[in-house]
């Protein structure tokens, strides 16, 4: 008995290992779980009627927004799969500027998914690999319905911006916002290298008053401060010569603190004068150079100019501009077509910029200095945003900043592709037919991830107010007759041609979204374990 229970204990053993998943599964089900509770939490704000969030810090800022980049990086995540969907909809913003609500909606329906996959016996690679197929050829299905665009097509541009601006907080403004990131986008292109278009060669200038119909594009420059009046200086100059200047122009200081004692009031005196003597010889030398305007950086020791100065400086009608910092002398420079000067002796006429009007103006509540008719200027823009309140001029901001990331998109790969859910429904039609070409476990996970996409058009229509189901049925149907650029029309409330109501994005916005969203669903998917280290 004891021989034969021997020999069939190999035979039992043989095809009946037991592994012990649950530690797994579960991991893998708290990573999913927290990555979509992060989804849920800023699909409401995805489309023209999508709604805003209110963001509160403990230092009493509050941020009005429903951009999902901004309020994905101001919400505390603490599971580091949740921090994940955070960075795609950051990585997102950076590639492309637009989609970064879409990007993190899409993640979390392609994450439901994969767990309705995963309980059903899919093993968590043959679910990752299906998803890095489906990415490709999704990319291949929004490239099919792009349509070419040049950048002398002005209205196409404006078309693209509108519609980035048609779900901000400040889109009754599109009208105006968007041909003004147009055209100062399009100010900086340079043709010698027209792929490639630099955000940071258009400052943005925040000023409190007025409203948002004040912003204007302004071809020049702009300091959100008042010059120096001290001594009556000038407040316009005609015919400027500019000069940017990173040397003090104020007595010189022994290099370590120290205390000097002066025994008598004739050595005061001297001091004194020879002070005077130093500043004045500094201002004659300005003066003799045919400098008109000083544009002064900012110093981190001390004051880069003193009341004596700014009185020989106000003598000699030269106007001031003080504490300008030390990140905006390169856009200074290379606005104004000069040089930064580091040192008196280095003070030439060759190394200033010229201008037409240098002036203070009134600006709201305060005072700012515009430059304007500067010659040789170079390819930069500067925007003034106005607006009634702080949170409405960042709000602003942030807004104008996502129109220019169309534009780069635009101008780095020229293709545009129609809105309102079109692309998304059509790439779910597309992927679930060639999912059935395909055979076993890889065929029935492309055509859940498949059905996932339809969750764009299904959100876009819930947050209309619309009924969801109804209208993804009839776009459904309308797309299996051809009509690949049918969307939903949120204004009008139904279903229309959307390129016809010129509701256009950047091909580059849909393709980073669908690439992004896979990557990052993949990653959580073949996390079978946390392990912390102290």
């Amino acid at each position: 008995m004891a021989a034969a229970a021997i020999a069939a204990a190999p035979s039992a053993r043989k095809g009946e290992t037991y592994t012990d998943t649950k530690r797994r599964d579960d991991v893998r089900g708290a990573n999913i779980a927290s990555a979509r509770g992060v989804a849920d939490a800023v699909r409401t704000s995805l489309g023209p009627r999508g709604m805003d969030k209110m963001i509160s810090s403990g230092d009493q800022e509050v941020i009005i927004t429903n951009d999902g980049a901004t309020i994905l990086s101001r919400m505390s995540l603490l599971h580091p799969a949740a921090r994940m969907l955070a960075e795609i909809s950051r990585s997102q913003d950076a590639a492309a500027g637009d989609g970064t609500t879409t990007v993190v909606v899409i993640a979390g329906a392609l994450l439901r998914r994969a767990q309705s996959l995963l309980a059903a016996g899919a093993h968590p690679t043959a679910a990752a690999d299906s998803l890095h197929r489906l990415a490709a050829r999704a990319v291949d299905v929004l490239e099919g319905m792009a349509i070419p665009v040049e950048l002398a097509d002005r209205d196409s541009l404006v078309k693209s911006a509108s519609t980035a601006l048609s779900s901000k907080v400040v889109s009754q403004y599109s009208g105006l916002l968007a041909p003004l990131a147009v055209d100062a986008a399009l100010s900086v292109v340079d043709p010698a290298h027209p792929e490639l278009l630099d955000l940071r060669d258009i400052r943005i200038i925040k000023k409190l008053g007025g409203t948002v119909d004040d912003t204007e594009l302004v071809r020049g420059l702009i300091f959100d401060k008042k010059a120096s009046h001290a001594a009556g200086g000038p407040s316009r100059i005609d015919n400027a010569k500019i000069a940017v200047i990173q040397f003090q122009i104020a007595p010189p200081k022994t290099d370590i603190e120290q205390s000097v004692i002066v025994p008598d009031h004739a050595q005061m005196d001297r001091i004194l004068r020879e002070e005077r003597n130093y500043v004045l010889g500094m201002v004659k030398k300005i003066k003799a150079s045919g400098c008109n305007v000083l544009l002064i950086q900012k110093s981190i020791l001390r004051d880069a100019v003193t009341e004596l100065s700014l009185h020989y400086l106000a003598k000699a009608k030269i106007l001031v501009v003080k504490d300008v910092e030390r990140d905006e002398i390169d856009f200074i420079t290379k606005t104004l077509n000069c040089l930064p000067i580091a040192n008196i002796e280095h003070f030439r006429e060759d190394k200033l910029g010229h201008a037409d009007v240098v002036e203070e103006v009134s600006a709201g509540d305060g005072k700012i200095v515009k430059i304007t008719g500067i010659r040789d200027m170079g390819r930069t823009a500067t925007v003034l945003v106005r607006g009634s309140n702080q949170l409405v001029i960042d709000e602003a901001d942030r807004s104008l900043h996502d129109a220019l990331c169309v534009i780069r998109c635009l101008v780095n790969k020229r293709f545009l592709i129609a809105g309102g859910g079109a692309p998304e429904i059509e790439m779910s039609m597309q992927l679930a037919a060639w999912s059935k070409e395909l055979h076993g476990m890889e065929s029935y996970c492309i055509k859940e991830f498949a059905d996932a996409l339809e969750v764009i058009p299904y959100t876009l229509a819930e947050n209309a107010g619309l009924n969801p189901i109804a209208i993804v049925t009839e776009l459904r149907n309308r797309h299996a007759k051809g009509e690949k650029n049918t969307g939903i029309n949120v204004r009008k409330g139904q279903i229309t041609n959307i390129l016809e109501e010129n509701v256009v994005q950047p091909l580059l916005v849909s393709t980073s979204a669908i690439s992004l969203a896979c990557e990052c669903v993949r990653m959580i998917l073949k996390i079978d374990d946390i392990v912390t280290v102290r």
